[in-house]
């Protein structure tokens, strides 16, 4: 007796998802949007492969037995450290440098792609996500600052998004300046200070005074512990977050003139502004920061009313590139979390959820005709309609049906021997049919009646013209091949 066959069980490791047809569909809609507008502004595609060298990426790895910096890491075959990219800005920082010679500078390109953090997964939080990426390596002026800070506002714009965001604006140097006048040189105690100022939206100014003292308690009664700012530290920063600007600071010469550039652009308040409370991955960037806020309200988890939040964000990083060359090498570029994108634009309504049209399914009632049926869905597919010949058991009808409806099928083409007998096929629109089949309650009403199906000439050219005139795949071939009767 033979030992029975140990299954393994089917299981999603955790922290990654499967994306299923209408996920990827409505996301690809979203992209092409996005690359139309980065492509609109004059920058390229480039791709970057998922590995690089670990020390490419800027992560060190605490032990050679697990390296675990919050990234998957793997040896090579010469015992070199690799890494799944974390993000996007380091690969892109690598392929500047190792092509310096070769590429036009400034060079602008923008990449799409998953990244991967070996992190602790949660709710909303994945190790594995999609972002989409545009930089400028090679100029230091504002002015490639302010065209970022437009191209996401413009971006926005394209996804339906206008009126529902803003595009908020500070300076690294800025913030540095403040926590010099105030005297605040701790590391940690400069990080505790920025994370009290990223918190103004969250809680006011009453909640960011609390947090650069000893601390705050929320409603719950959990305690954050504060920067513990001396009375004239945390003077000196309030002063900051309720818009008093230091004065002699480089940061606000740049950012003046940035807004000298949206003003010149159109680009008003309600779509850009200047905000002393954006902070973003401080140690990474040298000069302006940007981040995309969506302002309309959704519910949390406990049913409370609460902005939507960020949805990407970046910034100057004159010092990424440099680590490669000797010489500085100025950079700005903002990033997109794909993801959290397409959550916000299914709750505006402005992303198709719908499942995309599936096959012409041609069904096989007579095995010994499959050449004829194959010739039927070769003349579909060659006029640019989704096609497929039944492969499954043919034996049941019923069944074949119920399979292009699983698909989505738009139609089936029926041909037994009765129709080749008389030169014909049967069309069986789906949709009209389960539109038709609502206003029948009687199912032998419905069989007599067979909504949808119709008849027409057995010739390749008819069926394909049939086939086409159906709205369902009328509409698919105009958005497929928009310029095809021009």
């Amino acid at each position: 007796m033979t030992d029975k066959k140990k299954l393994i069980a089917p299981r999603l490791p955790r922290g990654f998802e499967d994306r299923l047809p209408a996920d990827i569909s409505a996301v690809n809609a979203m992209t092409a949007k996005i690359r139309a507008v980065y492509e609109r502004y004059g920058f390229d595609p480039v791709e970057t492969p998922l590995l690089e060298y670990t020390d490419t990426l800027g992560k060190f790895l605490p032990d050679t037995d697990r390296p675990n910096a919050g990234v998957f890491s793997l040896q090579d075959d010469d015992e070199q450290w690799m890494s799944l990219r974390y993000d996007l800005t380091a690969p892109l920082a690598r392929h500047f440098a190792e092509h310096f010679q070769d590429l036009a500078k400034p060079y602008r390109s923008y990449r799409a792609g998953y990244v991967f953090r070996n992190e602790k997964p949660g709710p909303g939080r994945f190790r594995q996500f999609m972002q989409f990426d545009a930089d400028t390596v090679g100029a230091a002026g504002p002015e490639a600052d302010a065209e970022m800070c437009m191209m996401m506002a413009d971006t926005m714009d394209a996804l339906g998004l206008a009126g529902k965001y803003v595009v908020k604006v500070n300076n690294r140097k800025v913030l540095d300046g403040v926590l010099a006048s105030a005297g605040v040189t701790d590391d940690g105690q400069k990080l505790a200070v920025l994370r009290a100022i990223d918190k103004l939206d969250k809680f006011g100014t009453d909640g960011v005074a609390l947090l650069l003292g000893a601390g705050r308690k929320d409603e719950s009664g959990d305690f954050t512990k504060g920067a513990e700012l001396s009375d004239e530290q945390r003077a000196t920063v309030l002063n900051y977050v309720r818009g008093e600007a230091p004065e002699h600071n480089e940061g606000i010469v740049e950012l003046n003139a940035m807004q000298a550039l949206f003003d010149a652009a159109g680009y008003g308040a309600d779509k850009i502004k200047i905000d002393p409370a954006v902070v973003r991955g401080l140690e990474y960037y040298t000069g302006p920061v940007f981040e995309i806020e969506l302002t309309f309200k959704v519910q949390n988890e406990k049913g409370q009313d609460v902005v939507f939040g960020a949805v990407g964000g970046g910034g100057r990083y004159d010092g990424l590139v440099s680590r490669f060359r000797s010489e500085p090498v100025p950079a700005t570029g903002f990033s997109i979390g794909v993801s959290r994108l397409a959550h916000a634009l299914r709750l505006t309504g402005n992303l198709g959820a719908e499942e995309p049209l599936g096959p012409v399914v041609v069904l096989v009632l007579d095995k010994d005709q499959t050449a004829r049926y194959q010739a039927i869905t070769s003349r579909l597919r060659r006029a640019g309609i989704r096609a497929e010949m039944f492969m499954g058991n043919t034996k049941n009808f019923g069944k074949q049906v119920a399979y292009a409806d699983k698909r989505n099928a738009p139609a089936v083409i029926i041909e037994g021997t009765q129709e080749r007998e008389l030169g014909k096929v049967q069309i069986k629109d789906l949709i009209a049919g389960k539109e038709a089949a609502k206003a029948i309650a009687d199912n032998a009403e419905y069989k007599a009646a067979r909504p949808g199906q119709f008849e027409c000439d057995g010739d390749l050219d008819a069926i394909v013209a049939a086939i086409s005139e159906l709205p369902a795949v009328a509409a698919y071939l105009g958005a497929k091949y928009p310029d095809a009767d021009k």
